[in-house]
């Protein structure tokens, strides 16, 4: 059964009564221009703002026909995504007016409702579960104009929604600049993965300086300047490839160990299962090295650390043996992956899309192989990095969940604003605030 959403303590209005228009954009697409006025679609809203830089351009006469028929953003509008994606949700606070196209709905807000509030208040499940209803027996996601003016939206006092927006918009903030340091700690690291599989770090800990500036450090290798404690070796020589087991539908039961295929490898955890005896090379535990050979390119192709349960491995996938005297596993994942479109090169099959790789093409691809220390070095200052990395993506998943419960308690009356309306009646409430609010 599925969960009720917890009836407001505030009177509700529909949408139709709390603005003064809504409206969605144009039913037409004006021909694209180099230049000229901007025009938004679905695709352009994100997190609290329309980005100009994915607009379409469009001409002056034709945007001046979108103006004339009401639709165009201007400061202070509700956006509304209503075809395909629905749900979106951008209150509009750029001073540049723009066209839409029909995908978007255009909510004018009346005084009695504060425009950063409707925003918060339509990405709430109250909401959101009306939004489903109203679109419930469709194949195509749409919600029209009529639904969305029958929304029911809980209406506090305009004094308690400017508080409710001011907290929710301090935690969308926190959340916003959160998944920003994510995003840069994802493009320093894959630099820092390209430094450190190519530069090494040497006896004193630090990242050897590039070729051009010390290139007495270097020797000249196949795969170009590498340090000159290092071994350019073929992938053959760093391990065994163990191929998995074709298992026929009459073998699959309902119980018995897991069979791991190529989608369980992206984190499916929908198995069918053996039963029989089992082979050694076939048998995976947590932790092991495997590497999908049939797969498309850049998506189910390459290594993978199995973190999924104790099972058998289907015939599409190797089970990696490094041989320990020349690589940790851990370093030898991180080689497969760096060396990733090489191996893709060296593979047969469609090379845009699927791919097949045997154990000789595999084998044949070379790789920087520092020695075990230095090996070890590498892998902490990567894995230090990857913590951190980690502990924000679990800071943001925190702060979602935490913005997501705190929406519905604020917006069924639950948790009242006006107490903390008389503690923060001025002043802006910070993060750390709200996580007090939201124990």
């Amino acid at each position: 059964m599925s969960e009720q959403p917890t009836p407001s303590q505030f009177p509700s209005a529909p949408l139709r009564e709390l603005a003064s228009r809504i409206t969605d954009g144009s039913h037409f697409s004006p021909t694209p221009q180099e230049h000229g006025y901007l025009i938004a679609n679905v695709k352009d809203m994100r997190s609290g703002f329309i980005d100009f830089s994915s607009c379409t351009r469009i001409s002056n006469s034709a945007y001046r026909e979108l103006n004339a028929t009401g639709c165009t953003i201007r400061n202070g509008n509700v956006l509304l995504s209503k075809d395909g994606t629905v749900g979106r949700v951008v209150v509009y606070k750029q001073d540049e007016e723009i066209g839409a196209l029909s995908s978007i709905c255009i909510i004018v807000p009346t005084e009695e409702i504060d425009s950063a509030y409707l925003g918060h208040a339509l990405q709430s499940q109250i909401c959101v579960r009306q939004f489903e209803n109203f679109m419930s027996g469709s194949a195509l996601r749409r919600l029209v104009l009529r639904d969305i003016r029958a929304i029911e939206i809980p209406v506090p006092s305009v004094e308690q929604q400017a508080a409710i927006a001011q907290i929710l918009d301090t935690l969308d903030t926190a959340i916003r600049d959160t998944g920003a340091l994510i995003d840069k700690l994802k493009a320093v690291k894959q630099g820092l993965l390209h430094d450190l599989l190519t530069r090494g770090i040497d006896a004193n800990g630090q990242l050897r300086p590039p070729q051009n500036d010390e290139p007495q450090l270097y020797k000249e290798s196949p795969l170009g300047w590498m340090p000159r404690e290092w071994e350019c070796r073929e992938f053959s020589v760093l391990a065994e490839y163990l191929n998995g087991n074709t298992f026929d539908a009459a073998e699959w039961k309902e119980s018995g160990f897991p069979i791991i295929r190529i989608q369980n490898l992206n984190g499916s955890r929908d198995f069918n299962y053996y039963a029989g005896a089992i082979q050694e090379k076939w048998h995976v535990h947590p932790g092991d090295l495997l590497f999908a050979w049939s797969g498309q390119r850049g998506v189910s192709f390459g290594a993978r650390l199995w973190d999924g349960p104790e099972g058998v491995l289907n015939q599409h996938i190797f089970r990696v043996l490094p041989k320990l005297s020349l690589v940790s596993k851990m370093f030898l994942f991180r080689l497969l992956r760096f060396r990733q479109m090489s191996i893709e090169d060296a593979a047969h099959g469609f090379k845009d899309s699927f791919l097949h790789v045997t154990r000789g093409e595999l084998g044949s691809v070379n790789a920087g192989v520092p020695s075990l220390d230095e090996q070890e070095r590498i892998e902490l200052r990567i894995a230090t990095y990857e913590s951190k990395l980690l502990a924000e993506e679990a800071e943001l998943g925190k702060l979602q969940s935490m913005k997501s419960g705190l929406m519905d308690d604020l917006l069924t009356g639950r948790v009242r604003v006006t107490p903390l309306l008389e503690s923060v009646p001025v002043a802006p409430i910070d993060k750390q605030s709200v996580r007090q609010m939201g124990a």
